[in-house]
């Protein structure tokens, strides 16, 4: 199964070469996580995942209904292509192309479609790496917002009508979606990208440690690995702010969240405020983890943390499922484990499920009707099996079609999906939320900005509380989701 998956890799990564040139990565949501932060949709996946046998049962009848409804529209529409559109017709097609795997995969998917539908052309356009979001707004000011696109702003482009709701026969493809006034306008590419310990599993062995069952077995596990000295217990890449969001997550998460699941809402509302001792507390847990950390972990770039895994600098890394394709490629005999920190109070709280960026329709470009079918059968093309196959092990994207793609991956990877459907919650990161629970603009970096602060001990943390609060007191008067103070 290992050599399959890196032969994936291998092939993906050649293809890449080939195909584009190289690409930054995105610095914007959690999703501008580039392969890395990003976020959103509020719903728990596979809630029903152990809910006895019958409805194990049905839900697997579900998913084969769904995977055959998939490959019968496939297979009709590759005996008449040209019935879905009255004349030829072309779409503009933009995503992120910052990382190699996701352009090979896009580029696959998107000549296969061209070659199945004679009469539609795809032509994809740059995605410009680096910062996704700013592109997006600049070809939008330009007059050249595309057709077809990886939407990762979606309440923003929601409340100014850009775009286009999907139709019901394509929201039933997920298992889980995010809906705007009940309508739903992206669909996602994967479940969101579950954060979790990716550790140097032969060195684990080699000192008989386990994975640690509960939090404090945890902080116990870092507290061995530091004592023995040979190296780091946690490497963290803390140059890019993003990057902290991982663990800001996580603590906010397990001190905020499973108190306060509208803890945002509630501030707006101004009922409650990042004086709060659970965010206190979210602070406190961070500074006893970052004590783990190696040293310059705030000058070390998201880059570098492979280099320092797999070159014995340190036993682990907290960071999302992308990284696995990233630590094969750089030592494809790297033993990778992996695991959820547990919370605090025994729960395993995970980020996941289907969030609010994804694919998504221009309503400009919808207006026309033939690209409004070529565009909706371009996202069921896209997540036909065998096409999103391609997606999800390339780019070790967690399935989020009810239809099972059958993916062949690597061991690690396969827990991962396993931990998703056993969370006790899964959801999307702080600042990938919708409606009265969205962030103020800006409001995230400088929480993170403020949590560095903190963990470099320039700041305490009752100071740090004082300017989230003045900050915060700004920005939502320019935007409040509560009472609609720059919802447009």
């Amino acid at each position: 199964m290992k050599k399959k998956f890196l032969a994936v890799l291998l092939s993906a990564s050649m293809a890449a070469i080939v195909l584009a040139g190289c690409g930054g990565s995105d610095s914007g949501s959690t999703s501008d996580q580039g392969a890395a932060d990003a976020a959103a949709g509020s719903e728990a996946e596979n809630a029903d995942a152990q809910s006895g046998d019958e409805a194990g049962a049905d839900d697997s009848a579900q998913a084969d209904q769904a995977a055959d409804a998939q490959t019968d529209a496939g297979e009709e529409a590759k005996g008449a292509g040209d019935a879905i559109v009255t004349e030829p017709t072309e779409l503009t097609y933009i995503f992120a192309d910052g990382d190699e795997g996701a352009k090979a995969s896009m580029n696959e998917i998107v000549e296969k479609f061209n070659e199945t539908y004679p009469d539609i052309t795809v032509t994809i356009e740059p995605g410009n790496g680096g910062a996704y979001s700013e592109f997006i707004k600049t070809k939008d000011s330009v007059g050249e917002f595309p057709d077809v696109m990886e939407m990762r702003d979606t309440a923003m482009y929601v409340r100014a009508g850009k775009l286009e709701p999907l139709p019901d026969d394509i929201v039933a493809l997920f298992r889980t979606t995010t809906e705007f006034d009940g309508k739903v306008y992206t669909a996602p590419f994967g479940g969101e990208n579950t954060n979790g310990i990716i550790y140097n599993k032969t060195y684990f062995d080699e000192n008989g440690w386990t994975e640690p069952a509960t939090y404090d077995e945890f902080i116990t596990l870092c507290q061995n690995i530091k004592d023995k000295g040979d190296m780091a217990p946690l490497v963290v890449g803390g140059q890019d702010i993003w990057h902290m969001g991982f663990w800001f997550h996580k603590a906010y998460n397990d001190q905020v969240l499973s108190k306060d699941a509208d803890f945002i809402k509630h501030c707006y509302e101004g009922t409650k405020d990042f004086s709060d001792e659970t965010f206190k507390a979210t602070f406190e847990e961070l500074q006893t983890i970052m004590q783990y950390a190696q040293e310059g972990w705030v000058s070390t770039p998201d880059a570098q943390i492979t280099t320092f895994l797999v070159n014995d600098m340190a036993a682990m890394m907290y960071s999302g499922t992308h990284m696995f394709s990233q630590i094969a490629q750089a030592d494809p005999e790297f033993e990778m484990g992996w695991f959820a920190i547990p919370s605090p109070d025994g729960k395993t709280r995970l980020v996941g499920g289907g969030g609010a960026g994804g694919l998504a329709i221009s309503a400009e470009s919808a207006k026309d009707p033939n690209k409004k079918a070529a565009a909706e059968e371009f996202i069921r093309f896209f997540y036909a099996p065998e096409n999103y196959k391609t997606y999800c092990e390339t780019l070790s994207a967690i399935p989020s079609t009810v239809a099972d793609p059958g993916l062949d991956v690597l061991d690690v990877f396969q827990e991962v999906i396993d931990a998703n459907a056993s969370a006790d919650d899964l959801a999307p990161m702080w600042n990938g939320r919708v409606g009265e629970n969205e962030l103020p603009p800006d409001f995230r970096n400088f929480t993170y900005k403020t949590l560095i602060e903190v963990l470099q001990g320039t700041r305490d943390i009752d100071s740090a509380c004082e300017e989230l609060n003045k900050t915060w007191q700004v920005s939502s008067e320019s935007f409040n989701p509560v009472t609609g103070v720059g919802i447009e």
